[in-house]
């Protein structure tokens, strides 16, 4: 009987994402033609017993795979383990370089055991064969594509903050609200007649649900994932959002009516998001707008979605 990924949590992550691989990057960027790929290759080949350092994303897939239980937790109960929660390499390395990909994970404890490596060719096609949750890339045109193929994905900050270590127990994301958790519709209304226009259409559309955004599919994933809470790990999750009151409503009522429920809301009114991620400490911030991104990324863990009307198509 073949292996099946259906019913869990599918993270796909490139190799820059989970690892801080800037260093060899940059020898990578630096090349000229083919040689750029044989430096970049041999230089990993000379790390191979050299542990990658953490990445932006590594806390959360860290935290992510506390949620599968042990071989040990069969012989104790006789009975099998709980594995809700997959992750999967997905990058533009070599295989070659997959190696080292693979012994740092090893290295860390970190359960990861698939992975595909397609040597510069965009990766993102193998996303829906994986039934993938989430997609975190550092290549934007890998998450745009990835995006249109309707599966939730960001381009992470490499150079974002790293994760708070406070909350060993508590996986922790936060969320914006327009063209991420919810459609682009009422920002499309913002941008084109301000915010007076905006505040009254969402007024008038308060009991009206929202329509969803790409990043509505992880949010109900973890919400299902959170029935599967054990007694050492757990998901409090955010949505910080530059509404504020009155639109804070159409937001509210949209997840009661999902039945999705959020831990904590920001409504923020246009603040800079930066300082109160700060203080939630998130292990992954997803945001649409990278002014709000590149304000975050001082303080969190940050990642691009790139869809909706504030990034339109070069």
């Amino acid at each position: 009987m073949s292996a099946s990924l259906e019913g869990k949590l599918v993270v796909a992550i490139s190799s820059r994402a989970l690892f801080d691989f800037e260093e060899e990057n940059t020898v990578f960027e630096q090349g000229e033609g083919q040689h750029r790929d044989k430096a970049y290759m041999q230089l990993q080949l000379e790390r191979l017993e050299q542990p990658a350092k953490p990445g932006v994303a590594f806390s959360l897939v860290r935290k992510l795979l506390a949620f599968n239980q042990t071989d040990d937790a069969t012989a104790a109960t006789g009975r099998p383990v709980s594995q809700p929660v997959e992750v999967v390499i997905l990058s533009r390395n070599d295989p070659v370089s997959g190696m080292r990909v693979f012994r740092s994970a090893k290295h860390y404890g970190l359960s990861i055991q698939r992975g595909s490596f397609t040597r510069g060719q965009p990766p993102w096609r193998y996303l829906k064969p994986l039934h993938a949750n989430l997609f975190l890339s550092a290549h934007l045109s890998d998450v745009r594509a990835a995006l249109e193929a309707g599966v939730p994905a960001a381009q992470v900050y490499p150079q974002s903050a790293r994760a708070s270590e406070a909350h060993p127990g508590e996986v922790r994301i936060a969320f914006d609200g327009d063209a991420v958790l919810f459609s682009d519709e009422a920002e499309r209304i913002y941008q084109a007649q301000g915010l007076s226009a905006f505040q009254q259409h969402e007024i008038e559309k308060a009991a009206q649900p929202l329509l969803a955004g790409p990043f509505k599919p992880l949010l109900a994933a973890l919400h299902r994932l959170q029935q599967e809470s054990t007694p050492t790990m757990r998901i409090r999750t955010a949505l910080v959002t530059a509404r504020s009151a009155p639109a804070h409503e159409r937001a509210i009522r949209t997840l009661m009516n999902w039945n999705i429920e959020v831990d904590e809301a920001m409504f923020l009114g246009g603040l800079a998001k930066g300082e109160f991620l700060r203080e939630f400490e998130p292990d992954f911030f997803f945001d649409d707008q990278t002014g709000h991104i590149e304000s975050a990324a001082r303080h969190v863990p940050s990642g691009h979605v790139a869809s909706g009307i504030s990034n339109p198509q070069a």
